[in-house]
């Protein structure tokens, strides 16, 4: 987990605007693709390019070479929510249901995605990867996040009309908001306003 100010998704609101969001870790990156029940109108995991698309825009670095197929579309939507509820369920310090840590047990169970140094030094994946891989490694990720130390720091954004997920990875532990820049200025705006019609 990495709380790099420069890491995170770009994200937009729906007046438009874009903001990054950081959830803090691999695995809830994949939560904003959509997600169960009525989160379901945010689909964005239709086809293998759409798969690929977010791993480039993940924090996975580099960007792997991937083959997907339409099954392992439909893997990494059961599997992301499955995370959304175990997630979910870890901000009300309820534990996950079976059936959704199966699911993430079951990604992790496979090979994930394997690191590789090149001769100048640098970082890449080993050969061609597969979007089973890509599962196994944001579900071990998930796993990771869900045993240790930060599991109690998973959070809920607290805008009434936000429902992002991340893990307050600063130090004191104290972050409301899932972007200062989106719904903690939307905060302060409407606070602003208040103490103005207050003080009027």
């Amino acid at each position: 987990m990495d709380s790099d100010a420069n890491r995170g998704l770009v994200l937009r609101s729906h007046t438009g605007a874009a903001y990054r969001f950081d959830p803090g870790a691999l695995c809830l990156e994949l939560l904003p693709t959509g997600g169960p029940g009525p989160f379901s109108r945010y689909e964005v995991l239709h086809e293998p390019a759409d798969l690929a698309t977010w791993a480039g825009r993940s924090r996975l670095t580099p960007t792997p070479d991937l083959r997907i197929t339409d099954g392992e579309v439909a893997d990494a939507r059961r599997l992301r929510n499955a995370l959304f509820r175990a997630a979910t369920a870890r901000t009300r310090n309820q534990p996950p249901t079976p059936g959704d840590l199966d699911v993430i047990n079951d990604a992790a169970a496979h090979a994930p995605l394997a690191p590789a140094i090149r001769a100048d030094g640098t970082r890449h994946w080993a050969g061609t990867g597969n979007g089973t891989q890509l599962l196994a490694t944001v579900a071990r990720d998930a796993v990771d996040l869900l045993t240790g130390p930060f599991a109690p720091r998973i959070r809920v954004c607290a805008a009434e009309d936000c429902h992002l997920i991340y893990v307050d990875t600063s130090r004191p532990g104290r972050r409301r908001w899932c972007s200062m820049e989106h719904c903690g200025n939307r905060h302060k705006v409407r606070a602003l306003r208040t103490r103005r019609f207050e003080e009027g």
